[in-house]
Parts: C-alpha cells; sequence; structure tokens
C-alpha cells in the first residue's frame, strides 16, 4: 500500500470537474493530519488506511462527493459536527457539492485526530445483531453499495433471503480482509443479478 496511491490519482482525474477540488483538498488534508495515512482502492472508491483499518473513505458521483469515517458512529466530533446536517449519503456528512461544503479545517484536524484515537484503542465498527441481520444492512455494506448504483438497486429490489444471504456471507468474517474480499465479490454478483449461491443453483 502506499502513501499516495496512482489509483487514486485515476479516480480523481476521472471525476467531474467540480469534485477535483474537494477530493484534492480531502486527500491532502487527510494526509496533513495523518502522516502515516495510506491509500487503497476498495469497492471501487477511495479509501485510506490507518495501522491496517479503514480511517476514512471519499467518493464522488455525478452532482456530488461523500467523505466520512469508519467509526463516525462512535465519535464525539462527528455528531457534534453532523447534528444538523440531513443524512442524504453515504457518510453522515451528505452531499458536498463544493470545498465549503466539507467542515473547517480545524473541525477535520479534530475529527482525523479522534479517528486515529479511536483505532490506536482498538475500536471496531459493531456488527449487524444475526437477529435482524434480514433487516439491518451493517454500514460498511450499505456505503459500497451506494457506491454502485446497479448493485444497489437490485440489492433493494431483492427478496429478503437474497439480502440476508449476503449480509450473512460477508459478517461472519473473522478478518477485514476476508470481509472487504467477500464484499467486493458480492457487489459483483448482485450487479449481475445473481444469488449467493447461484454456483450451485439448478439451471
Amino acid at each position: 500500500m502506499e502513501k499516495y496511491s496512482s489509483k487514486i490519482d485515476a479516480y480523481i482525474e476521472k471525476s467531474q470537474d467540480f469534485a477535483k477540488p474537494i477530493l484534492h483538498y480531502i486527500r491532502e488534508t487527510v494526509h496533513e493530519f495523518c502522516p502515516d495515512a495510506e491509500e487503497t482502492m476498495k469497492w471501487s472508491f477511495p479509501h485510506f488506511i490507518y495501522k491496517g483499518k479503514n480511517l476514512c473513505a471519499m467518493a464522488s458521483f455525478k452532482q456530488h462527493c461523500t467523505f466520512g469515517f469508519w467509526l463516525e458512529k462512535e465519535m464525539k466530533t462527528m455528531q457534534e459536527i453532523t447534528q444538523n446536517i440531513e443524512k442524504n449519503s453515504m457518510f453522515s456528512l451528505g452531499k458536498i457539492e463544493q470545498v465549503a461544503d466539507l467542515p473547517s479545517k480545524p473541525q477535520l484536524k479534530k475529527a482525523i485526530k479522534e479517528a486515529m484515537e479511536l483505532t490506536d484503542m482498538g475500536v471496531t465498527m459493531k456488527k449487524a445483531p444475526p437477529s435482524k441481520i434480514e433487516m439491518e444492512i451493517p454500514d460498511y455494506f450499505q456505503r459500497a453499495l451506494e457506491a454502485h448504483p446497479k448493485a444497489k438497486e437490485i440489492f433493494e429490489k431483492a427478496s429478503p433471503s437474497f439480502r440476508k444471504e449476503y449480509i450473512a456471507w460477508v459478517t461472519e468474517t473473522k478478518t477485514e480482509a476476508t470481509r472487504d474480499k467477500r464484499l467486493e465479490q458480492s457487489l459483483e454478483w448482485i450487479a449481475e443479478g445473481k444469488g449467493r449461491n447461484w454456483k450451485y443453483q439448478k439451471k
């Protein structure tokens, strides 16, 4: 993994013109306050990794960008920043259409530092309770779907059992690396309209 990934360069370059300054600003701000951050692409959108864990991520769409932290539900800073923001995107900062829509530099610094501290403490994202697995989609799964409109559309229209099989397969993993691999595979199959066990179904 690299501090600055060429894949992120390419992602920004392919983004809409309005999005480029936003993505550049986020990228530089993360590296400024988290010098140990490394970059990678997961589920087709840029992630910043700290000590092997997802710290934060950004994505761009046709008319807006998103940015947020993986542990934002545990972050006091994010709760303060987002209390008056309408939740209408992958992350709780909402739809970002210009740099000015982002929190101030001091707020971003505070949030990044808090996310790093939580990671250092070993805090992780809570898994969806097994008893509610057919109803509750884990945050990371939902964010990945938001970045894949085709997969999201099919997943939302699919039967509860279709959704449950994929959520269970992804959430039962013991390591983040396996979870990431399964989630990426799930998105590919879902976008093709395939059930989790499509390989074993009679044709």
